[in-house]
């Protein structure tokens, strides 16, 4: 299995753009899948650099509803003419909105409709090939990430805040899994709980957003206790799992969190590679 981040906010290359969004590629000797699109064309334009047919790609799996994550959407489907598109139905029929730094969309306006030959909407679960699981992310057993009490929706009834009934969970392998978590809005151990729910396997790799934010502009989330906490249950529970995070995952958060889980926390960017 190699992946590939295509967008990220961080890069160590320059010649390889960042924004506010993730894309990573993944690909296997039996499929070449996109997990989200990042917030624009950005990812094309890197993938193309770094030698990656975006056009090849079979599978694209949408994390959630939120712009940062399927904004490059139209510009895929411009270059690619086969791949299906898997992602939960809620994601399309809601309008996603954040108040941090004044109210506004994080949506995005596309008709779904057009496309609705290659679209594949997961409410529940839902396997491909023979070793990639989608699920939605149902576990309440642990507080969801507090940023996320900035960010709401409007499912045509009025605006409310966003308890990610669009969030999916995507799983490869059959021995040794890699769990993709998006942005990680249901709560990174909520996740990992659906995810051993619905597995007898190990979690052997872990790789996307957190959404644990660092404090900014007179907001607070997390504190250093807490975050501090959670890293020391990610060793006990999972003492063989490696954690590879990014994105909305904050600088200082990751600084707090590597004290504890040391090598078993890596930091991704743009232009990150794994091989497993």
């Amino acid at each position: 299995m190699k992946i590939i981040v295509l967008s990220d906010n961080r890069a160590l290359n320059p010649d390889l753009e960042t924004e506010h969004g993730l894309s990573v590629y993944l690909e296997t000797a039996n499929y070449k899948c996109l997990l989200d699109t990042g917030a624009s064309d950005i990812f094309i334009r890197n993938a193309t650099k770094m030698n990656v047919n975006i056009s090849d790609v079979d599978y694209v799996f949408i994390s959630h509803g939120h712009a940062d994550h399927i904004g490059g959407l139209p510009a895929f489907l411009k270059i690619n003419s086969k791949a299906k598109i898997i992602v939960s139905p809620q994601a399309l029929n809601q309008k996603f909105y954040s108040n941090r730094l004044g109210l506004h969309q994080i949506g995005i306006e596309f008709d779904f409709e057009s496309i609705k030959d290659r679209l594949i909407l997961v409410e529940k679960e839902a396997r491909f090939e023979n070793d990639i699981q989608v699920v939605k992310s149902e576990s309440t057993k642990y507080a969801m990430p507090q940023g996320n009490r900035t960010l709401f929706k409007d499912n045509g009834n009025g605006m409310e805040s966003d308890n990610f009934d669009h969030e999916l969970i995507v799983t490869f392998g059959t021995d040794n899994l890699f769990v993709f978590t998006g942005c990680g809005h249901k709560g990174l151990q909520n996740i990992l709980e659906t995810v051993k729910a619905n597995t007898i396997h190990r979690i052997r790799y872990v790789m996307g957003g957190f959404h644990l934010l660092d404090a900014r502009n007179g907001m607070v989330y997390e504190s250093e206790k807490e975050i501090e906490n959670l890293a020391k249950t990610l060793n006990k529970d999972y003492p063989q799992t490696e954690f590879i995070t990014g994105h909305c995952t904050g600088e200082h958060t990751f600084d707090i969190m590597k004290k504890t889980l040391e090598f078993k926390l890596i930091q991704f960017f743009t232009g990150y590679k794994l091989e497993i």
